[in-house]
């Protein structure tokens, strides 16, 4: 399992878990924290199975492109 998630998508994932991971503790017993558990497990391994399904890498993105030719 190579990472293919970029370091400020799994900042954000982590959050978003993270946030709705405490729904559970807070109000009426509902099933939200189970939703948040796929972006917080996503965020915190750095791998996202989709991505790696569809092929999908972000880690690359807002690099610039160099060219090999010199």
């Amino acid at each position: 399992m190579t990472k293919n998630i970029h370091p400020i998508e799994r900042v954000i994932r982590i959050i978003a878990g993270a946030v709705l991971t405490t729904m559970a503790f807070v109000g009426p017993a509902n099933s939200w924290f189970l939703l948040g558990m796929v972006p917080l497990l996503t965020g915190l391994i750095g791998w996202c199975p989709p991505y790696a399904m569809l092929g999908i890498n972000t880690c690359k993105w807002g690099e610039k492109k160099t060219s090999a030719i010199k």
